[in-house]
C-alpha cells in the first residue's frame, strides 16, 4: 500500500484523513473510538473560555437535505460550540492525546475578540499535550451574534490580529478556519498569512435554511414553532469548498499557504480532489455522521490504491492540478467537441432529447424507433446531455481535430493557432 504519513504543518498523522471539529469530535469516547477505527487524526470540538456555561437547545439540531434516494446531501446544523465543561474537555484530551500520540490532536478554540481571552485559554489547551489549535473563525449561527465565529472571519483585520495573538502566545501551530460567508476567500487568508498563522482550513459551514415546514410554516429544524439559520455542511457544499482551496492554492500571494481541506468529503476520490487542488490533508464530519466512523478505511485504502496505480507518493497528488485551474479568458478556444452517443449502451430513455431540446440548443434529433442521434450543425459542446444521461459513458464528447471544419461556425478548428490574435488573450482584446 502506498504510504500515506501526512506532515501537515509538523503535525505529523499515519493518514491524512482527519476528524473535522464537530460532533464527532465532542468528547473522549467518540475520538478514541475514532482513532481505533483508523482516523489520522481528530480537531477536537471547538472550546469556548471558561465561566457562563454555552446552553443547546433541547429540540432538533439538524435539517436535511436529499437526493432522490434519500442520500443525504447536506446537513443545516444550529448546534453551538461545545456545552461540556472546559476543564473536562481539558482532561479527556490530555488523556486522548497521552494514549495515542502518533495521532494528529488539534483542538478548535473560540473566545471573544479580546486578547486577555485568548492569552488565558491557550496555555490550558498547550498542557494538554495538544498538536496544535485551530481557530474558528466560522460558525455563521449561534455564536457570530456575540462577536466571535464568522463576525471574526468576515472582517480580515480581525482574523489577521487574533491570528497574531494566538503566534505570539503559544508554541503550537496555528491553523486558521475561514468562513465561506464572504464574497472573496482571498481576502481572510492573507490576512492569516499576515498574522502569522500556519495553515489555514476550509470551508467552515454556509449559512443556510435547508427547508420549511408547510404545516407550522417555520423553518427546519422546528423549536417550538420557530426555526433559525444554521450551517450548512455535506457533499452539496463540495464545489463551493474545491473552488475556494483552489483559488488560495493558485493566488501568488497565498500560494505555498498550507491548507486542510473541509466540505462534503465522503470518499477517497473526493479527498484527492482536494489533494489535488492544493490541500494538504483533508477533514471530514458529515461522512463520518452518516456512515460512522469506519468510513474512513474505505478512505485510506481508495486513496492507497489510486497512488499505487499512478506510482505516485501523497506529495506528488498535493497541488498537482493547481496548474491547470485558470480564469476563464484563457480557455482554448481551439478545443472543439461534439457530443456522441453510443447505441449499444442507450435506454431509449429519452432524457438527453427532452433536456436538449427544450432547455438547450435543439442538437438531438430522435428518429423512428426512439434512436437518438447527434447534429452537429447544432451541437455546441455544453455537456448537458452527458450530465443528465443515466447510463454513464453512454454519452460522450468527441474532440474535433485540427483542420477539421466545425459544422456548427463554419470555423475551422485551429485557426487560432496564433494566441496574440486568440479573442480570450486579454491583451489581444484590450489592444482591438
Amino acid at each position: 500500500m502506498a504510504d500515506l504519513t501526512s506532515d501537515f504543518v509538523g503535525i505529523k498523522s499515519p493518514n491524512p484523513f482527519w476528524l473535522a471539529s464537530a460532533p464527532p469530535t465532542d468528547k473522549e469516547y467518540n475520538v478514541r473510538r475514532a482513532f481505533e477505527a483508523g482516523w489520522g487524526g481528530v480537531v477536537w470540538k471547538t472550546l469556548g473560555e471558561a465561566g457562563p456555561p454555552v446552553v443547546n437547545v433541547n429540540g432538533p439540531r439538524y435539517g436535511a437535505v436529499y437526493g432522490a434516494d434519500r442520500r443525504l446531501l447536506g446537513l443545516n446544523n444550529i448546534e453551538l460550540i461545545t456545552d461540556r465543561p472546559l476543564e473536562v474537555n481539558l482532561r479527556e484530551i490530555k488523556a486522548v492525546k497521552r494514549d495515542y500520540p502518533d495521532r494528529a490532536l488539534v483542538v478548535s478554540i473560540m473566545v471573544p475578540c479580546e486578547e486577555a481571552a485568548w492569552k488565558a485559554i491557550l496555555p490550558l489547551v498547550e498542557e494538554t499535550g495538544a498538536d496544535g489549535i485551530e481557530l474558528n473563525f466560522g460558525c455563521p449561527h449561534g455564536m457570530s451574534e456575540r462577536g466571535m465565529g464568522s463576525a471574526v472571519g468576515q472582517v480580515p483585520e480581525y482574523v489577521e490580529m487574533v491570528a497574531r495573538w494566538c503566534k505570539a502566545n503559544t508554541r503550537m501551530p496555528v491553523i486558521v478556519k475561514l468562513t465561506p460567508n464572504i464574497s472573496n476567500i482571498l481576502m481572510p487568508a492573507e490576512a492569516a498569512q499576515r498574522g502569522g498563522a500556519d495553515a489555514v482550513s476550509l470551508i467552515n459551514t454556509i449559512n443556510s435554511i435547508t427547508s420549511v415546514d408547510l404545516d407550522l410554516f417555520a423553518p427546519e429544524p422546528t423549536i417550538d414553532g420557530k426555526g433559525s439559520h444554521g450551517g450548512y455542511c455535506g457533499p452539496a457544499v463540495k464545489p463551493i469548498a474545491l473552488s475556494m482551496v483552489s483559488e488560495i492554492a493558485r493566488h501568488a500571494e497565498t500560494r505555498g499557504l498550507p491548507i486542510s481541506g473541509i466540505g462534503g468529503v465522503t470518499t477517497w476520490r473526493d479527498a484527492a480532489e482536494f489533494l489535488a487542488l492544493g490541500a494538504g490533508n483533508v477533514q471530514v464530519c458529515t461522512a463520518a455522521m452518516t456512515y460512522g466512523f469506519k468510513v474512513v478505511q474505505e478512505m485510506i485504502s481508495g486513496l492507497s490504491d489510486y497512488l499505487d496505480a499512478k506510482e505516485m507518493a501523497l506529495s506528488d497528488l498535493v497541488g498537482r492540478a493547481v496548474p491547470n485551474v485558470t480564469d476563464w479568458q484563457y480557455l482554448n478556444l481551439n478545443y472543439v467537441t461534439k457530443a456522441r452517443i453510443d447505441q449499444d449502451a442507450c435506454i431509449k430513455c429519452g432524457r438527453c432529447y427532452a433536456a436538449c431540446e427544450d432547455t438547450s440548443h435543439q442538437a438531438i434529433w430522435m428518429k423512428e424507433g426512439r434512436v437518438f442521434e447527434v447534429n452537429d450543425a447544432e451541437c455546441v459542446a455544453c455537456n448537458l446531455c452527458v450530465d443528465v444521461c443515466p447510463v454513464e459513458d453512454c454519452i460522450t464528447m468527441e474532440r474535433l481535430e485540427q483542420g477539421a471544419t466545425d459544422p456548427r461556425t463554419g470555423r475551422v478548428v485551429g485557426d487560432y493557432a496564433n494566441w496574440t490574435t486568440h479573442p480570450n488573450n486579454p491583451s489581444a482584446t484590450a489592444a482591438e
